[in-house]
């Protein structure tokens, strides 16, 4: 029987990375295609080539929490320019880049009323240092699982480990939730239920199906 939800945070219970990214790049005037050069090869590296990755990568250790926000800003801004040639500002560059983030509320009152109806939820996100807006998380989460806060990432197995362990389930008591296909592989291949989130409707329809239960006002 299905207990458990497990969701990301940043493209399923607020708008995409992609619509904050585009803010972000005409905010700041930085030369979109070449930033999607540097882009691709960092996350396709850090996504897309299974958990380790081959040979370690920045994306890798920020999400980790073993390198501080500003070094990465300042490696980040060396690699991208501005429509005027130079790099842009390194300093607060990871604020700026998920300032557009904004909540989809038909995915939190999933949550909520998913949490309501006696399952058991946790937050489990890959953070790049990004502050996240925490005062509604009590009653929306039994647990949180902030990858730079435990030193480990998705789709590394340990992080669904983790937060098993924290909500006391196994793993085929839980669905997990989340926008990156690679993530959702892996947390298969753990025996969990995955659910590759692209647009709010489908999602809770597949939810509704999985746990039999109405998740929407």
């Amino acid at each position: 029987m299905l207990k458990g939800v497990l969701i990301d945070w940043g493209g399923v219970l607020t708008t995409s990375l992609g619509d904050s990214i585009v803010h972000w790049l005409e905010a700041d005037r930085i030369d979109s295609v070449h930033y999607r050069d540097v882009m691709r090869d960092l996350v396709m590296h850090a996504y897309e080539t299974g958990a380790d990755g081959g040979a370690e990568n920045p994306i890798h250790a920020l999400e980790r929490g073993e390198v501080p926000a500003a070094e990465f800003e300042r490696d980040l801004a060396a690699r991208l320019r501005t429509l005027d040639g130079v790099p842009p500002e390194a300093d607060g560059l990871l604020t700026r880049m998920f300032a557009g983030f904004q909540p989809v509320e038909e995915m939190n009152e999933m949550v909520r009323r998913a949490r309501a109806a006696g399952l058991t939820t946790c937050l489990l996100s890959n953070s790049w240092a990004n502050d996240y807006p925490r005062d509604a998380w009590d009653e929306l989460f039994d647990a949180v699982v902030i990858s730079g806060e435990v030193g480990m990432r998705k789709p590394e197995p340990r992080i669904f480990h983790h937060a098993l362990g924290l909500v006391a389930l196994e793993p085929q008591q839980c669905v997990f939730i989340d926008d990156i296909e690679a993530n959702i592989e892996a947390a298969r291949a753990l025996g969990i239920v995955g659910v590759h989130h692209r647009e709010a409707v489908t999602t809770i329809s597949e939810m509704e199906k999985l746990f039999s239960l109405p998740f929407r006002a």
